[in-house]
């Protein structure tokens, strides 16, 4: 419960370029009179905060969040908007990424292969220019605005590295002979500074097509509830309404195939309910007088009224949409922590160059501006972030792409990061285990029941029915060759089955209930052949004349082939497995025993999964949900990395960051394994383009120069830049080779 006065509201923040900006925001809000607790979500751009009415307000947490150099969106007409401003940023965005690479390319190709070319250094300042100030504008912007609040972040450090050797390489460009006179040769590093500026906004444009995609879970989320329903007045009459309008008490009419429209409770009518959103099952509920029902779920053949309990944000849906928005979105990576040091290292880097230009004017000599401003710029040059920048996408994106061939679909860098942590993974059951359809494995036929003469009327009467495990026997029978032109009488009886006369002789096709209530009696053998199979999680259906069963029909789901396998692999990764579904204790413990799963909790709702992953969080365990149903979306995003079947719905999807193309479990344990490849390559990379740096930093600064006379090139410098870029990438293209 929220203490009284204490508000919670989530809000749109503008102006944010890395995880950086997501922490000053975060750090801002905080600090404000009143607010209890701010958490930012990079990935959706947004913002959670928890605070006193009476003590502030939004209009007051604005102009904190704008004071700080970014923006909060408190209006409701601006939130309304916010989608297609995202849209057209990232348009923007897209634009700004293909024109500096086009133009970047060949400086690239001139700077490292043609540098001695007639006019070549012009040709390369013509090029570059534009890559600088249009296309790379926003970094040196954003740059200005940090500065102004006393920030850095990866901006800062793009903006001052490829700033100075511009700067420096167009003095070069214009006033080659202040060197030459020296006998000293004129470099330029535009390639260093269109390279850098072109993978720069590329990673960006990558990031915000990530973070785009979370939203679109949520509006089909909330695309599950109808805008209008049919209200019964209390003379009978019905009206069509707006969903808004609707409020507790109403009586409203389901129609078949409608969706469900708030939650309630069911007063007159019967129908089946696809409630596999909620429980993940796949055969649809039988609902009668005083049957719960729940918004977003389907109605099926039957129609009828209930009354409204539940509205608008009270209802399960709108919980679970809350839930998936809470819990999804930025989770600690190895690039927020690059973010993080970067902060740090760029005013320790500027501070650095302007220390060594410092110490040369004093202690140089008669050549002490040149050798100051060569060393300080020659700092800031082997600065530059490129392996840094490049250490952590590089091995993802050669990851990413080999998971594709693996029929692994990642959708993000932050999951292939993470999924190397993971030591529990928790598996729904229906249709990720399973294959999440009923299917008649057998029919077990009574000696006397002369099977080839009933079989037709069987078919008969279940394709008149209209539960869904009918459908499952007329599919099967029809697989078998049977034809049915019989006729007859029908009935549906509620809650029990159905009963009908054909060619004079009276049947009935339902549970045992219906067998009991008009005196049926089976066999010794029946009896254990029934406890049998529902004890190894099979339904069982009885068919029967006056005088006996003459059948059992056994259904189930079947579980899938390479379930087994995969299970015993992630136990083997040292992985523990855990299995939770919405079905009966006794069909959950006959898959678990099955497939060699020790851990599984059975009649689960959707927040209980997501409870139950919660639990397994605070003990300290990474965890990974495996899901493929709308019920598994608010547990798909609480968990630390999200897993869904691509055979499964569109929400599953579009919630998790890895889509299993195929829906075959065997390729968890190879997407553990293709994790644990790429996280190592990551800290490979790190290492590498931060001993770089260590080494790098000193020798371009002179620290050799009074022991042996050295001073680093300010070219050699940008080659040894590249040359950490090369190795950075060369080390990622390695897990192209290695088995998973």
């Amino acid at each position: 419960m929220t203490k009284s006065g204490e508000k919670k509201e989530t809000f749109y923040v503008v102006g944010m370029s890395c995880a950086g900006c997501a922490t000053n925001v975060e750090m801002t809000l905080s600090k404000q009179k009143g607010v209890k607790e701010a958490k930012v979500n990079f990935a959706s751009s947004t913002v959670w905060v928890v605070y006193q009415e009476e003590e502030t307000n939004p209009l007051e947490l604005q102009k904190a969040v704008q004071a700080a150099g970014y923006d909060l969106i408190v209006e409701e007409e601006e939130k309304n908007e916010i989608e297609e401003r995202q849209e057209a940023e990232y348009r923007q965005l897209k634009r700004r990424t293909v024109g500096a690479l086009l133009l970047a390319l060949p400086v690239f190709i001139i700077g490292m292969f043609f540098m001695h070319m007639p006019y070549g250094n012009w040709i390369m300042l013509v090029f570059t220019l534009p890559v600088l100030t249009i296309f790379g504008r926003r970094f040196f912007v954003n740059a200005w605005r940090q500065l102004k609040h006393g920030h850095a972040n990866m901006d800062t450090l793009v903006a001052v590295s490829t700033g100075v050797a511009f700067l420096f390489s167009l003095f070069n460009t214009l006033y080659p002979q202040y060197w030459t006179n020296q006998g000293i040769e004129a470099h330029v590093y535009y390639e260093a500074v269109a390279v850098i500026i072109a993978l720069i906004l590329l990673g960006r444009l990558m990031e915000s097509r990530a973070k785009a995609n979370t939203s679109t879970a949520i509006r089909k989320l909330i695309g599950l509830q109808p805008q209008t329903v049919i209200r019964v007045a209390e003379d009978g009459s019905e009206t069509e309404v707006p969903i808004k309008i609707v409020q507790a008490g109403d009586l409203l009419l389901v129609k078949p195939g409608d969706k469900i429209p708030v939650d309630g409770t069911v007063q007159e009518g019967h129908s089946f309910v696809d409630e596999s959103m909620i429980t993940g099952e796949p055969v649809p509920t039988e609902k009668v007088s005083g049957s719960k029902v729940f918004a977003g779920t389907i109605n099926q053949k039957g129609s009828f009224r209930f009354m409204a309990e539940k509205v608008g944000n009270e209802t399960l849906l709108a919980h679970i949409i809350k839930m998936v928005q809470e819990a999804q979105g930025s989770k600690a990576s190895v690039q927020r922590l690059v973010d993080k040091i970067a902060g740090i290292f760029v005013p320790v880097v500027i501070g650095i160059a302007i220390l060594t230009f410092g110490i040369w004017m004093l202690a140089g000599g008669e050549q002490a501006f040149t050798h100051a401003l060569l060393t300080s710029v020659t700092v800031l040059v082997i600065a530059c972030p490129c392996a840094l920048g490049l250490a952590t996408p590089t091995a993802i994106m050669v990851g990413i792409g080999k998971g594709a061939q693996h029929n692994i679909l990642i959708k993000d860098a932050e999951s292939l990061e993470m999924l190397y942590r993971v030591r529990a993974i928790v598996l729904d059951k229906t249709g990720t285990i399973t294959e999440g359809r009923p299917e008649v494995r057998d029919i077990l036929w009574h000696p006397d029941a002369e099977e080839r003469k009933r079989m037709p009327v069987l078919l008969h009467l279940e394709s008149k029915s209209e539960h869904p495990l009918a459908e499952a026997v007329v599919k099967y029978l029809i697989e078998k060759g049977i034809r049915s032109s019989l006729s007859g009488t029908f009935e549906s009886l509620t809650g029990q089955g159905v009963k009908g006369t054909v060619d004079g002789e009276t049947y009935w096709i339902g549970n045992y209930r219906l067998l009991e209530a008009n005196g049926i009696l089976r066999t010794e053998e029946q009896r254990e052949q029934a406890d049998s199979l529902q004890l190894s999680g099979t339904t069982v259906v009885y068919f029967a004349n006056r005088r006996q069963v003459l059948a059992l029909i056994a259904l189930a789901d079947r579980i899938k082939a390479g379930s087994e396998s995969a299970v015993h692999q992630l136990q083997a990764q040292g992985i523990e497995v855990y299995m939770l579904t919405g079905d009966n204790a006794v069909t959950a413990r006959a898959v678990a025993d099955r497939i060699g799963i020790k851990h599984y909790r059975a009649e689960m709702m959707p927040s209980d999964k997501s409870d139950f992953i919660k639990e397994l969080q605070s003990q300290g365990k990474w965890v990974a949900m495996v899901g493929d149903g709308i019920n598994d979306s608010q547990a798909l995003a609480q968990a630390d990395v999200s897993i869904a079947m691509g055979q499964g719905t569109d929400i599953a999807m579009d919630v998790a960051k890895i889509t299993l193309i195929t829906s075959d479990l065997n390729t968890i344990p190879k997407a553990v394994a293709l994790s644990r490849q790429t996280a190592a390559a990551i800290r490979q990379n790190l290492f590498w383009a931060f001993i770089y740096n260590l080494i790098g930093i000193p020798l371009a600064a002179g620290i050799l120069y009074p022991c042996c006379g050295f001073l680093l090139n300010p070219m050699i410098a940008a080659a040894a830049m590249a040359f950490s870029s090369v190795s950075v990438v060369g080390n990622s293209l390695r897990i192209k080779a290695k088995k998973i």
